[in-house]
């Protein structure tokens, strides 16, 4: 091969000439494809951010005029965004800490003992994950309406939870996989029983899968339109998620700027807590000198 680079380009074979020129149109095709993907995902963003300065928005990508904050003073009211932001990190935080809790709960034996009925369930659990949740709203809706839990944000969380729980247990299971048994034997060794063993142990170097499951949840349930909308019936008491469907009027009239603004406002609470959390994602479990040799 080395004696082939000495040789002038004419003298080589024509399959060798043409690998170079072969291999520069794929990176070509691959990098336009890429930049296509990546112009299609940044043209809604960029059209939010200048849609939300501009009082006179509509759907086209333009720049305002006069660049105005007007739409962000008109949106920011107890009606349109503190109480429906209020109740949505009401209903999604509580709902994401009984999914975390329990989905730690339940994955913990699944990681830890071995059964003839732990890969039936936990293929089941695969399955729910993937049940469409509006085939079974209306069976819901009656049982809440017999149980008093219509209406009501503690009522709306729960069934988040269930919803959720899972593919949050199927992620959790994955994770705690990846701690070293030594280290509960060891915990065992020193008298500490199996909830100190799973608090104390466990979890604390399951920082990475917490956050994810803990981001991946509350995210789904930020965005849940279809569930709040049905089991929540009074306008006080709607999250975020749905009264942002106040912006689009009758007859078509869509307020553009105070929707685009209102969705940046929307969108705030998911990106800080991915930044508040996101120093975790990437630590792995800190073993550091637990296990010796």
């Amino acid at each position: 091969m080395p004696l082939l680079h000495r040789l002038p380009r004419r003298l080589l074979p024509q399959a060798l000439r043409q690998a170079p020129s072969r291999g520069r149109r794929q990176r070509l095709a691959a990098d336009a494809g890429l930049l296509v993907a990546a112009v299609a995902f940044a043209i809604p963003l960029v059209w939010l951010v200048l849609s939300s300065l501009d009082t006179e928005a509509t759907l086209r990508v333009r720049l305002p005029k006069s660049p105005t904050v007007d739409n962000f003073s008109a949106v920011l009211t107890d009606e349109i965004t503190f109480t429906p932001m209020l109740n949505s990190l009401l209903i999604c935080g509580g709902a994401t800490l009984l999914t975390v809790a329990c989905a730690a709960l339940a994955a913990y034996p699944l990681s830890r003992f071995r059964s003839r009925f732990s890969r039936p369930y936990l293929l089941t659990i695969l399955f729910s994950t993937c049940l469409p949740i509006t085939a079974i709203m209306v069976p819901v809706y009656g049982l809440f309406v017999q149980v008093n839990l219509i209406d009501t944000r503690y009522g709306t969380a729960l069934f988040l939870a269930a919803a959720q729980l899972p593919f949050a247990i199927w992620l959790m299971k994955n994770f705690m996989d990846g701690v070293p048994r030594v280290l509960e034997e060891a915990a065992w060794t020193d008298g500490a029983s199996w909830s100190q063993t799973l608090l104390r142990v466990i979890l604390p170097l399951m920082g990475p899968g917490l956050a994810v499951v803990a981001i991946y949840t509350f995210i789904m349930m930020w965005g849940n339109f279809f569930v709040p909308f049905m089991l929540l019936l009074s306008p006080e008491q709607l999250p975020a998620s749905v009264s942002i469907f106040n912006f689009f009027g009758n007859y078509g009239a869509i307020a553009f700027g105070e929707l685009a603004a209102f969705s940046i406002l929307y969108s705030t609470p998911v990106i800080l807590l991915y930044i508040l959390i996101s120093r975790r994602l990437g630590g792995g479990f800190a073993l550091g000198g637990a296990v010796k040799g």
